[in-house]
């Protein structure tokens, strides 16, 4: 399993309120096709009503010469803080998410949402390391790779600079996964998002082809009935005496586990699959739940949480020739593509 794919789905365990999901598969290494990588980003996009995303900038942030904002970034490795621009920072961020030899218009709409994601923390959340705006930290932030760097990443950074989704005014929560395993969730279904559901999740066609690797399209897994049991109390079921039976109990619009009935007790789908361990149970799709030999058996669909953008999806629509534009807006409704700096 890459390393990549656990630190993001450690980030998707620490961000239930957060932004971003679970990271995609290995690298594919098909070269993208010709005319959608000089496609510019967001022509003829008119700007949300509300707020334009230039007046959504936390003025606390000092700019450069340029007007880009300039970050106080945590560096977790150095455990030093470093002034970066949003724009200097984002290429190590894209090379933790995205495979950087990926079709380039997925990388410039998984640009888009990374930007989005960090201008929507700064401005709603501080950093758990005083000093600092964000952090390089997953249980905070996006994964952060500079090794991963290269010509194509930050010619997706460069053809994007500056532009972030806007939600009628407002920075929405940039959310993504790997894989859907066939149709996105909102946010109350794939997360169990306690506020009211944000109008900009939906569940529309998850857009993979079958390049996505088979571990991301599809998985199986074991667990004891020890595990179970510690997950179940762990997600808020109580102490559990005995595994008795397990079921799915409520399924939402995509087909995903809402709730799992465990030993009569009922329990979140979301919150069970982080506690038991979502590089395990990858996603609460499941077309299959059952107990043998004392242990629980569970065979589902997709790869994450299943809101918003699924990377396979992005690769596949990319291949096909979507921009990045097309892309995101195809995850995310009644939002825009909207320039906060230049």
């Amino acid at each position: 399993m890459n390393k990549r794919i656990l630190a993001l789905l450690a980030l998707c365990c620490a961000l239930l309120l957060g932004g971003c999901a679970a990271k995609t598969g290995g690298k594919v290494g098909e070269p993208a096709l010709p005319q959608p990588e000089n496609t510019p980003v967001g022509t003829g996009a008119t700007s949300s009503p509300g707020r334009a995303a230039a007046d959504l900038v936390p003025q606390r942030l000092a700019r450069t010469e340029e007007g880009v904002p300039v970050l106080a970034v945590y560096d977790v490795d150095k455990e030093t803080v470093e002034k970066l621009s949003v724009e200097d920072y984002l290429p190590a961020v894209l090379a933790g998410e995205m495979a950087g030899d990926w079709p380039l218009e997925a990388l410039k709409a998984q640009a888009i949402l990374a930007r989005t994601f960090v201008m929507q923390f700064v401005s709603q959340k501080e950093s758990m390391y005083p000093g600092a705006d964000i952090s390089t930290d997953i249980k905070e932030a996006q994964a952060y790779d500079p090794s991963g760097v290269n010509d194509r990443i930050r010619d997706a950074v460069k053809q994007t600079r500056g532009l972030v989704l806007n939600a009628g005014g407002e920075l929405p929560y940039a959310w993504f996964h790997a894989h859907s395993g066939g149709l996105t969730a909102r946010a109350k279904e794939g997360l169990d998002y306690e506020k009211a559901e944000p109008g900009y999740t939906q569940c529309v066609k998850g857009m993979e082809n079958d390049e996505a690797p088979p571990e991301a399209a599809s998985w199986s897994a074991t667990f004891t009935s020890a595990e179970v049991l510690a997950a179940a109390k762990e997600a808020g079921a109580g102490d559990i005496a005995e595994l008795t039976g397990i079921s799915v109990g409520q399924r939402g619009e995509s087909g995903r586990a809402t709730t799992l009935l465990i030993s009569g007790k009922e329990v979140s789908a979301s919150a069970f699959r982080i506690a038991i361990g979502s590089t395990k149970m990858r996603s609460c799709l499941l077309e299959s739940l059952k107990t043998e030999d004392g242990q629980v058996v569970m065979r589902g669909k997709g790869y994450g949480h299943g809101v918003g953008m699924s990377q396979w999806g992005a690769y596949a629509m990319a291949k096909e020739g979507k921009t990045a534009e097309e892309i995101v807006t195809h995850y995310f409704t009644g939002v825009t593509i909207d320039q906060a700096w230049q």
